[in-house]
């Protein structure tokens, strides 16, 4: 943990797990600390913040005197930052070809959640298995499934699918049923001492997945 009296990092937010639950989890499970500035929907319809933010959108991402939008940009700076990026140009790649896997089903997650979560997703849970295969054949091609999605460490990536399977598992607790790489990827990760201790805090436990209510 960084000794400073302030963290280096602040992450600007509503109080929901959203799309910063994947940085969360890199921050802790690599011994950095961070403060949360949490922003209410009152707050938030008052609209000086929302027109003070590049795109109009949460989150916002403070590395001291640095301003970062978008969330995906966050975690490639914090993948550069504290080495999470990859060994070399051809694992960086790969681990971008890994993140964009996971962007886009975490966009059709969204829009499940926020726009048809009642009629479907019956749909969405029979179509998931198709969506969860490439990310098995990842994990096949590197070391037998055995480490991480790519190379022999951690990226952020891992971060990013790991908080993605996780909020799957909620909506559909039998997903990874049939894809025992991508099981025992999670059990592994789960099981990093300070990511563990993450997982089991009250700082993610009692957050909401998401921001209406739906999981």
């Amino acid at each position: 943990m960084f000794t400073s009296s302030v963290p280096p990092y602040t992450i600007v937010y509503f109080p929901v797990r959203g799309r910063c639950e994947a940085m969360r989890m890199l921050l802790a499970d690599q011994g950095q600390s961070w403060k949360e500035e949490v922003v209410t929907k009152e707050t938030w319809m008052q609209g000086q913040l929302k027109a003070s933010c590049l795109y109009g959108q949460l989150p916002k991402f403070q590395d001291g005197d640095f301003t970062l939008y978008q969330s995906n940009a966050i975690l490639r700076h914090l993948g550069r930052s504290l080495g999470l990026y990859g060994k070399d140009q051809r694992e960086a790649a790969l681990v971008d070809i890994a993140n964009d896997g996971v962007e886009d089903l975490r966009c059709k997650y969204a829009t499940l959640i926020y726009t048809n979560y009642e009629a479907g997703k019956d749909d969405y849970v029979k179509a998931l298995p198709g969506h969860l295969k490439p990310f098995e054949t990842l994990l096949s091609q590197n070391q037998g499934g055995q480490t991480f999605l790519v190379g022999n460490q951690i990226s952020f990536a891992d971060y990013n699918l790991l908080d993605l399977l996780l909020i799957h598992q909620v909506l559909a607790p039998n997903c990874l049923d049939a894809f025992p790489l991508l099981s025992a990827y999670v059990a592994r990760l789960c099981a990093r001492p300070k990511l563990k201790a993450f997982l089991a805090s009250p700082e993610h436990v009692n957050l909401p997945i998401n921001g209406n209510g739906k999981q």
